[in-house]
């Protein structure tokens, strides 16, 4: 399994040092070619207007679009915004370029600034290996998912109810950073999407 991680901007090389850890082959994404033999994609957490900017500048708009078709994409934190087909966001991010896959409708900044950047556990919906811990989360200048719509539906929430992450087929978003724990679920329940989908597709 080759797994690619967006590396325009933002914590990139965490999910590869996590990928890595997993025995996985990770490689940094900045070029439309470096999308050609990957199994799956991670778009990480950073500053969502220049993600979506550098990646116009490099022409990776379209080929990240036809990538996400066919193949499992993961959005954390910005990488959420970027997915997202509505954002709301009052004045900021008018000019943001958005990749517009999944049916979810994203708030940017929701949670405050990075001052208001905070850590909590989470009940996962997804994690069916028996493993009942919650999973630490690190929110930091997050966006809230305000709505899942159509097929995207939402497989975690805080504990007073407003949902921090979806999926929907492929597609997974999450509001935190589970690069910055030390618990590698997420990225073990991507790659699972990920082996699903190639068991699929044979």
């Amino acid at each position: 399994m080759k797994i690619g991680v967006l590396a325009l901007q933002g914590a990139f090389i965490e999910h590869i040092n996590m990928l890595k850890s997993l025995g996985v082959e990770a490689v940094e994404v900045r070029l439309p070619e470096q999308l050609d033999g990957l199994d799956g994609l991670i778009i990480p957490g950073g500053e969502s207007t220049t993600i979506g900017k550098l990646a116009r500048r490099f022409g990776l708009m379209e080929p990240l679009r036809a990538f996400a078709e066919s193949k499992p994409v993961w959005g954390t934190c910005a990488g959420m915004i970027f997915l997202a087909k509505e954002i709301t966001s009052g004045t900021a991010g008018k000019d943001q370029p958005l990749l517009g896959m999944m049916d979810i409708e994203v708030a940017r900044n929701a949670f405050g600034r990075q001052v208001d950047s905070f850590e909590t556990d989470l009940d996962v919906l997804v994690f069916t290996n028996g493993d009942k811990r919650p999973f630490p989360a690190v929110f930091i200048r997050a966006p809230k998912l305000l709505a899942a719509k159509g097929d995207a539906h939402v497989i975690a929430q805080l504990p007073d109810g407003t949902a921090v992450a979806a999926q929907q087929g492929h597609w997974l978003v999450t509001s935190f950073h589970p690069e910055l724990t030390g618990d590698s679920r997420f990225h073990e329940y991507f790659l699972s999407v990920i082996a699903q989908e190639k068991e699929q597709s044979q």
